[in-house]
């Protein structure tokens, strides 16, 4: 797992969609999804199962375990129609309102490129980050 006590620069996503479309792989692609996740006052468990103890998210711990996330973005790779795939993940201890992610998925057509981004975004989520919501 990192351990940085300070969270990261963000990217710069218009320099991501540039540096894809200079890729020679960019003449099959038709579109380009962009996920950002952001710490969010509302918590997780509110959100995801409607249970509200009455409590905000003030800030949150983040780590991730890069050989995991490299695995998931080589699983993404190998989707059908899939030729990009870029993730940038923050670190350390974030507060509302900062950047907890980015990816980029590039692809041939739209049913593709929604479900690699689904299906990588839910994969680093459930398999590859510690989220500590801090109340």
């Amino acid at each position: 797992m990192t351990n940085g006590n300070t969270k990261k620069k963000s990217p710069s996503v218009d320099e991501w969609l540039k540096e894809a479309k200079a890729s020679p792989a960019a003449l099959q692609e038709g579109m380009f999804l962009v996920h950002n996740g952001v710490v969010r006052q509302t918590p997780k468990a509110k959100v995801r199962q409607g249970l509200d103890d009455g409590s905000v998210v003030k800030g949150m711990e983040f780590a991730y375990d890069e050989a995991k996330v490299e695995a998931a973005i080589a699983e993404t790779k190998t989707m059908a129609g899939i030729f990009h795939v870029r993730v940038w993940l923050n670190e350390g201890q974030l507060e509302l309102g900062d950047d907890i992610m980015y990816v980029l998925i590039g692809g041939d057509i739209r049913p593709h490129v929604v479900d690699a981004l689904q299906f990588l975004v839910e994969k680093i989520k459930t398999q590859c980050v510690t989220e500590i919501e801090q109340k």
